[in-house]
């Protein structure tokens, strides 16, 4: 078979004609091609070897988006632009017979499993990290975090939640003694200092939380609802619990992480990660399982330390969630409790070994810290 048509050879050579756009400029120029090692492209009527304008390496010709009836070409060695159209089928065939990796850019079904494959991989890993890597780093990252930073923290997020609940706590004399003798007793139980801060907030919603830098908040709905101060109790052991574990700097690391993470490199951590704070482990709060489980132990060792049970603060919060457990804000935020965890502290219940916490009267004036027995 000749390279260059119209070469006398005693045989009629098919149609070798295409259109060729170099890529460069916008010039529609009619080629002519020879098939040999590699393609060679000629303008039309000029068949010497000098005159060829290009030459096409087999394997590095691709097939480009074309309309039907055209095989348009392109190639790796070429300008990113170049194309080449032919129109013969045969030629066209003949051209593709001997680009062995012509379509090796397609998506094929092979290459549709594949990307299927890979965006699943992705999929997965993506929810690995969310469900594994994220809280690892939590982990790993609220212990790094320091104490004074940590208080910074807390300080910031005070404000917003004093905010949320009117800006003032309970400071009634008699009541906030009560309150400081049975948070002493508790911190001397768990084996904190007196850094830890605490305070009563004057509000109808049934709750008690943690602050990062050693806070706890007693809400006076949850006051209100206690029948005995066993089981307020039980429940700021729990809280004391949080803080010992440092679960609320977990969470601010889990809720807020890149946010945090920022402002911790940027020093802002007044500002955004505050406010993550309040609004999500405030008003939103929840603890994973296991900071759940590990507070309810550090409860019950401590009401044990004390000579108390720790059934009572169980009761408190199941009687709450029973009866309010569908209407919005109430301890349910942040303690999801179950019967399990209610049968669990009834297991622990042991005859009291130790004295009341305080006194009748002392329980009494602590009803009454915001004031007056309801608000």
């Amino acid at each position: 078979m000749s390279e260059i048509p119209g070469q006398a050879t005693g045989t009629v050579e098919p149609d070798r004609s295409a259109v060729f756009f170099d890529g460069v400029s916008n010039r529609r120029r009619k080629v002519t091609l020879a098939l040999s090692d590699q393609l060679g492209i000629s303008e039309a009527g000029e068949v010497q070897e000098g005159r060829r304008i290009a030459r096409w390496a087999y394997p590095d010709i691709r097939r480009s988006d074309s309309p039907a009836g055209i095989l348009r070409l392109a190639c790796l060695s070429a300008p990113p632009l170049a194309r080449l159209e032919i129109r013969d089928p045969e030629l066209g065939s003949e051209i593709a017979a001997r680009c062995l990796r012509l379509d090796e850019h397609q998506t094929n079904g092979r290459g549709v499993a594949k990307i299927v494959g890979w965006s699943l991989a992705a999929a997965v890993s993506i929810v690995a990290v969310v469900l594994f890597g994220v809280p690892l780093a939590a982990d790993r990252l609220a212990p790094l975090v320091p104490e004074p930073l940590e208080r910074r923290i807390g300080d910031a997020a005070e404000v917003q939640v004093k905010a949320i609940f009117g800006g003032r706590v309970c400071d009634n004399p008699a009541g906030q003694a009560a309150f400081t003798k049975l948070m002493k007793r508790l911190r001397d139980a768990a084996g904190l200092d007196d850094t830890v801060k605490s305070a009563v907030l004057p509000t109808g919603v049934p709750n008690a939380f943690a602050l990062p830098g050693g806070k706890v908040y007693l809400l006076n709905g949850l006051l209100n609802k206690a029948e005995n101060v066993d089981e307020i109790a039980g429940v700021l052991a729990h809280e004391l619990g949080h803080l010992r574990h440092r679960d609320n700097m977990r969470g601010i690391i889990y809720n807020g992480g890149t946010s945090f993470l920022i402002g911790l490199l940027f020093g802002d951590v007044t500002g955004s990660s505050a406010v993550i704070f309040a609004s999500r482990s405030v008003v939103e709060a929840s603890y994973s399982r296991e900071a759940e489980t590990a507070a309810d132990t550090f409860a019950i060792d401590v009401m044990h330390a004390l000579g108390r049970s720790p059934k009572p603060a169980a009761e408190l919060m199941f009687r709450i969630t029973g009866k309010e457990g569908g209407s919005g804000f109430t301890i349910l935020a942040s303690h999801p409790l179950t019967e399990d965890r209610l049968a669990r502290m009834t297991n622990e219940d042991r005859p009291a070994s130790g004295p009341p916490l305080l006194t009748a009267e002392e329980w009494v004036a602590l009803k009454g810290i915001c004031g007056s027995g309801k608000i």
